[in-house]
Parts: C-alpha cells; sequence; structure tokens
C-alpha cells in the first residue's frame, strides 16, 4: 500500500471517525466524491491491532489521504502500532483522547486520558521516535468539572511539548459519568470560541474544529479562525454533500459528479465486495443518505435497506434503488 501523501495533507476539511460507521467501504465511497477531504478510520484499539484475530487495517488504496485513529495509553503498545501503521502506508495515527464510553475509560484511554497530558506526551514521543508519519491528537475541550479554558490550554501546552503539532478538538466537554457517549454528543454545550482562543495562543500548532458543524457555509466561517474543521453525523447522513468539498472548500476546479456518476463507480466496487464473500449491505447501509432532499429519496431508502441483506444480492440493488428517485 503506497503512502503518497504523508506530510503533505492539507486538514482543511476531514470526515470524523465514527465508530460503526467509517469503515473501508465508507470511506471508499466518500472518496469517490472528494480527493481531498482527509478521511479517518474507526478507532482502532492497540490491542485489536496486536492481539485480535481479524485484519483491523485492511483499506482500499484509494482512500488516501487516511488516518489511523487509535485508542491505548500503554506508550509501548502504541509504539508499537504506530510503526505498524507506518508499514500499512497510513499517512499519520490520531489519538483518541475524546471518546467518553465506559468502555475505554476501562482500557484507560479516550477522554480520560485528557487528565493525564504527561502520558500522552509520553507515547507520542515515543511513536514519533519509532515512525516517521505524524502522530495527532483528538480531545474535547475538557471533561466532568475539569472544563476551564486553563485546563485545555495546559493539556495542549503539555502535550505540544511531545512535538505533536495537530491537534482535533471537539468544542463540547465530556461527561465521564452520567452521559451516555450518544448524549456526550449533544448535551454538552458547544464552545467554538474556546478553540479560537487555543489557536491563538498557539498559532504555531495546526488546530481543527469538530462538533455540531453541518455546513460548508459554516465551515468557511471557522476556517477563518481555526486551520480544520472535521464533520461527523452531517456528511454521513447527507454524503453527496462531499461533491462540494474540492471546490468550496479546497478551491479546485473540479467538475462535481453527478449522483448517477458516483452510482456507477459504486456498483462494481459492490459487486467485488460480494465476490471477496462480503455482503452488499455492508457497502450500502453507508449510501442510505445519498439521494436524501430529492423526490423518492424514501423510496430509495426503502428499497435499500428491504433487499440489500438478500441472499444474492449485488450492485444491480443499487441501480434498482436509483430508478425509484427523480431528479429534476
Amino acid at each position: 500500500m503506497n503512502n503518497l501523501y504523508n506530510n503533505t495533507i492539507s486538514h482543511k476539511l476531514s470526515v470524523a471517525p465514527m465508530l460503526d460507521w467509517t469503515d473501508k467501504h465508507c470511506r471508499y465511497f466518500y472518496r469517490l466524491m472528494s480527493k481531498h477531504t482527509v478521511l479517518y478510520t474507526e478507532m482502532v484499539t492497540t490491542g485489536a491491532i496486536l492481539h485480535g484475530k481479524g485484519d483491523y487495517l485492511s483499506y482500499n488504496d484509494e482512500e488516501h489521504p487516511l488516518v489511523l485513529q487509535l485508542g491505548g495509553s500503554d506508550v509501548k503498545a502504541m509504539t508499537e502500532c504506530a510503526k505498524i501503521a507506518e508499514q500499512y502506508g497510513y499517512d499519520e495515527v490520531n489519538i483518541n483522547v475524546g471518546c467518553p464510553s465506559d468502555r475505554v475509560q476501562n482500557g484507560r484511554f479516550g477522554a480520560c486520558l485528557m487528565a493525564e497530558p504527561s502520558l500522552v506526551a509520553d507515547c507520542i514521543n515515543e511513536m514519533q521516535n519509532a515512525a516517521s508519519i505524524p502522530v495527532t491528537v483528538k480531545s474535547r475541550i475538557g471533561i466532568d468539572d475539569q472544563d476551564s479554558y486553563e485546563f485545555l490550554h495546559t493539556f495542549i501546552e503539555e502535550v505540544a511539548k511531545a512535538d505533536c503539532k495537530h491537534f482535533i478538538i471537539h468544542a463540547r466537554k465530556a461527561w465521564l459519568t452520567g452521559l451516555s457517549p450518544k448524549q456526550n454528543r449533544d448535551v454538552p454545550p458547544l464552545d467554538y470560541e474556546r478553540v479560537y482562543k487555543i489557536k491563538q495562543d498557539f498559532s504555531q500548532l495546526d488546530i481543527s474544529i469538530n462538533g455540531g458543524i453541518k455546513t460548508f457555509t459554516e465551515t468557511k466561517a471557522h476556517l477563518k479562525h481555526v486551520d480544520g474543521v472535521m464533520i461527523g453525523r452531517e456528511i454521513y447522513s447527507n454524503p453527496y454533500m462531499l461533491t462540494d468539498a474540492d471546490n468550496d472548500i479546497y478551491n479546485t476546479n473540479t467538475v462535481k459528479q453527478t449522483r448517477a456518476e458516483v452510482i456507477d463507480l459504486m456498483v462494481p466496487y459492490i459487486n467485488e465486495t460480494v465476490k471477496d464473500g462480503g455482503r452488499a449491505w455492508h457497502v450500502l447501509r453507508h449510501m442510505l443518505g445519498l439521494c436524501n432532499g430529492l423526490a423518492g429519496a424514501r423510496k430509495f431508502r426503502q428499497h435499500l435497506s428491504e433487499c440489500a441483506s438478500k441472499e444474492g444480492a449485488n450492485g444491480q440493488i443499487l441501480l434498482d434503488a436509483f430508478n425509484k428517485v427523480t431528479i429534476n
């Protein structure tokens, strides 16, 4: 697997790592619509990589620029995984310091690591000594009652000393007790200004902002204050917006793909997946929102949901579903 993008990635726009969602099929689909948007894997734990029975790191070569999001806090294991990620051809490794779930806390990683900046710095130090690809951090603005600006400033300052140059900050704090991961994505209020202030105080660092961003108009407004914007659920719900990303955010002069063109490119990919022993649904579940906003979008979703899991389902399911849509 070729690593062509290392150290040249522009993080102006990225798709957030989303557990159970941003797998290799999802990322392949997204890459067809935007050549420049940075894609992230789902969070993969060090244990899964080092001791798991499956290959948790496989991807399609077309997915670059591609970042592996890693969950863990054991310095030795994190370092080993950084080396493996480089061997696989990933462009960067990102450390998860933002996930609030109980399972993650029990493994001593995710958002609870915000309280241990020196441990995060140790991981980065060793990882960057062992591998030549950049190591970055995705965090929250705070955890529980440790949610002052000073707390966040100290965290960034300590971790940046280990030569971490890029931080993605979800502009909400995380409640480690009392809220589910789903509630943690909506309940704590957004504080974009706090992320802007971090960029002002650490102008030498690349700072990306994440949380509640829905449009490229909002994205461009944020880019006046920070270096990058990460969008998650909105792109998953409305993936076709990615066809505007290269022109709107990266200022390229690209001919925007039609939905029909995207579908024509996905059909052989689905057929190949089925031929290799996968199921059509594994790919098509990520495409349910492709026709949102068009007449017949509901029938499109319905057809995929009802037919994609059936025995023998292949790319034809997608073509049949698209025939139910009216394009003005």
